[in-house]
């Protein structure tokens, strides 16, 4: 009976008010959404077990460790240090590509999908690299590419010839230099690149030509477009299977996928779905302990598509948590948690039984969540947020010390925008170039940050008040409650427009705990319909004031606090 009066009162609990609307004039509740009050226990979608309580570490290669002087980070330095990655108490590293590659865009502008890039090592390193994780219980998945190369790939030199060969097709090529007068797209090409008579599709910068998986509704005045059934597109999609089960075969354990939505053009019925269901396919009968997360930032149509999760971090919503002066996540509490919950929940509720989401705080290619004068309480409340929300959490190399976002202006490899300036080398300890290279500053991949509060592994390290002791010890919580597994029910039960806290209640079977967030510098209070009842048990954080009065429970949550509470049936 108790167990009963507590799901009674999380039905009482979950009923709130979360508006958004553009125009501010609507009105959203989250109660309404579709499977809200179904069970409270969620089942396991499909996939490896290892990856349902799973932590991920991302290690941007040529800035995490270099052990041969020349300034750039290699393998064999993240072989150094996987007992450093161990020690955060992850399951597993996301490595950043370290295939062949001119570097005009980091290696995503990839030369050889085959071989490891000599300045990274070779590759027995990357061999030695997997195997030494496993054995010190960490899995290794890396980028894979598969959208589009360089231009100095051998396809593509290929494909440029004036006499058809095997690669003619690999690349989206134009008939002809001349574009027809009512082709729309002409910005998306390169012309006049070769002496072969046409364009070529570019997938993201001018350099990196796009890889040919045919057009979902080719158009009938361009006859260059392919279908997606064609054969030159077929032997392409065999040619990207079989570079996966290279990888796989020499020990990595899966992969996440560069632009995985973009590959077929013109797809308004989801063509590309097909290609990847039949990889899925591949490594569920071949690899079923591997491990597929796209950067689609649509979980729903990358779950159907058969990925075990998706970045969803470019999609509306995201930016009002961390990185916009009136964010959520930032103390003057400006923010509206209501703008990315309207976008998530609905991804959430289409996908929590079969995949999962994830919600990085923070990656290669986003500022680093230290920026805007945010001190260490707000970073743990960031990080609190992303290890107990239903989701694959990952930490952004540096993020666990509190590394800053600097301001560095360069374009180099692709880095423009703020994105240099959170691709900085790792910081170790205070020594050279904090531990990371022997080599001069001035060859350095990139450049330090050199102020004496620069935080590092070494003055952490031992700290009980660190960020990096913090983070330790939420990982172990997230590990070990089955509460916070990757796929326990999540239900918000205070979340309004413009007001603070963020509080929801994770739960799997009989394990229950209350998650508050309170990232404002102010005092403040949600009062929630229905009783929160039971023994409570603080397992991280600050306990907010509790008082339940006439089926009310309100919450007085302090100043820049959070609470992981432990809720036991009475």
């Amino acid at each position: 009976m108790k167990r009963n009066r507590f799901f009674l009162a999380a039905i009482f609990i979950a009923i709130f008010h979360c508006v958004y609307s553009q125009s501010k004039k609507s009105q959203y509740q989250i109660s309404s959404f579709p499977g809200f009050n179904a069970s409270f226990s969620s089942n396991k979608p499909l996939g490896p077990d290892w990856i349902h309580a799973a932590a991920f570490y991302e290690i941007y290669p040529q800035s995490f460790k270099d052990t041969n002087g020349d300034g750039i980070g290699d393998l064999k330095g993240i072989i150094s240090k996987l007992d450093y990655v161990k020690s955060l108490g992850v399951d597993a590293i996301w490595l950043n590509p370290f295939y062949v590659s001119p570097f005009r865009d980091a290696g995503y502008d990839v030369s050889d999908y085959y071989h490891v890039d000599k300045r990274y090592g070779s590759d027995q390193d990357a061999k030695d690299l997997f195997r030494i994780a496993k054995e010190k219980g960490l899995r290794v998945i890396i980028d894979f590419v598969p959208g589009h190369t360089s231009i100095d790939h051998p396809w593509f030199k290929a494909s440029c010839s004036t006499t058809p060969n095997k690669y003619s097709n690999w690349y989206i090529w134009t008939n002809g230099t001349w574009f027809n007068d009512d082709y729309k797209f002409k910005e998306n090409f390169i012309q006049g690149y070769c002496e072969r008579d046409g364009n070529f599709m570019t997938n993201f910068f001018w350099h990196q030509p796009a890889l040919n998986y045919g057009f979902g509704n080719p158009d009938p005045n361009q006859p260059w477009q392919l279908a997606v059934n064609h054969p030159d597109v077929m032997a392409l999609r065999t040619e990207m299977k079989n570079i996966m089960r290279h990888w796989l075969n020499m020990g990595c354990s899966g992969f996440r996928v560069d632009m995985a939505g973009s590959l077929v053009k013109n797809d308004p019925n989801g063509n590309i779905k097909y290609f990847w269901q039949d990889v899925r396919q591949m490594i569920d009968s071949e690899y079923p302990d591997a491990f597929l997360i796209s950067e689609w930032s649509l979980p729903t149509a990358a779950v159907k598509a058969g990925f075990h999760a998706d970045f969803m971090h470019w999609f509306e919503g995201y930016p009002d948590l961390f990185s916009l002066p009136n964010s959520f996540f930032r103390s003057k509490g400006e923010g509206n948690i209501c703008n990315f919950l309207y976008n998530y929940m609905k991804q959430y509720e289409e996908t929590k039984n079969n995949g999962y989401i994830s919600l990085p705080v923070g990656n290669h290619d986003v500022m680093r969540v230290c920026n805007l004068s945010r001190d260490q309480r707000d970073l743990e409340i960031i990080q609190v947020f992303a290890f107990t929300m239903p989701n694959i959490p990952f930490i952004y190399y540096g993020d666990e010390i509190g590394m800053s976002q600097l301001d560095i202006k360069t374009g180099k490899e692709g880095a423009y925008g703020t994105r240099a300036g959170a691709r900085t080398p790792m910081q170790w300890d205070g020594g050279l170039n904090h531990g990371f290279s022997e080599a001069n500053s001035s060859q350095l991949y990139l450049p330090m940050d050199t102020i004496s509060s620069a935080p590092s592994v070494s003055k952490e390290q031992t700290n009980p008040k660190s960020l990096l002791t913090f983070v330790r010890k939420l990982v172990q919580i997230h590990k070990t409650e089955s509460a916070l597994s990757n796929y326990a029910a999540f239900i918000p039960v205070y979340a309004v427009e413009n007001r603070y806290p963020f509080v929801f209640l994770r739960i799997q079977g009989d394990s229950k705990i209350l998650v508050v967030l309170n990232p404002s510098n102010q005092f403040t209070e949600a009062t929630i319909n229905g009783t929160i009842s039971g023994k409570r048990r603080l397992l991280l954080g600050t306990m907010p004031k509790w008082t339940i009065h006439n089926d009310q429970t309100t919450l007085i949550v302090e100043p820049k606090s959070f609470a992981i509470v432990k809720i036991r049936s009475n």
